[in-house]
């Protein structure tokens, strides 16, 4: 079966969630991305988060959260994503860049503003007691 594969940095500061939202775009997504060709997951999300937001993960802190997968955002019906999430610390100072417009900090009562896998990350985290 066809789907996107992605990758997620879950990063939470007082009950907030950081969040991101594309140039061009009006849906915030988890700060992270598609692997390229052979990447490893903590290749591919170590260079996706410097990409987006200027900042080094430490690969020594990452830890696994979760694998969820949901309809795809603006695609096709029937297309999933399966995004595969980590939580991790970082050295450096948040920036957005690259293709990133903005980064926020989002609580429960967000989860409208963003796409339909994250929406799912959002429950669990609530469900855990991890999000405002």
């Amino acid at each position: 079966m066809q789907y996107i594969d992605k990758l997620a940095w879950i990063y939470l500061v007082d009950q907030h969630i950081l969040s991101t939202r594309s140039k061009g775009k009006d849906t915030y997504y988890f700060p992270g991305g598609k692997r390229e060709l052979g990447e490893s997951d903590q290749a591919a999300l170590l260079r996706e988060i410097k990409e987006e937001l200027s900042v080094d993960l430490q690969p020594e802190t990452l830890q696994f959260f979760g694998q969820f997968e949901a309809q795809a955002h603006g695609q096709v019906h029937g297309l999933p994503i399966k995004m595969t999430c980590y939580t991790a610390e970082f050295q450096g100072e948040i920036e957005a860049a690259s293709e990133i417009d903005e980064f926020v900090w989002l609580t429960y009562k967000d989860k409208e503003l963003c796409s339909p896998v994250d929406q799912l990350i959002f429950d669990v985290l609530q469900e855990r007691g991890l999000l405002a």
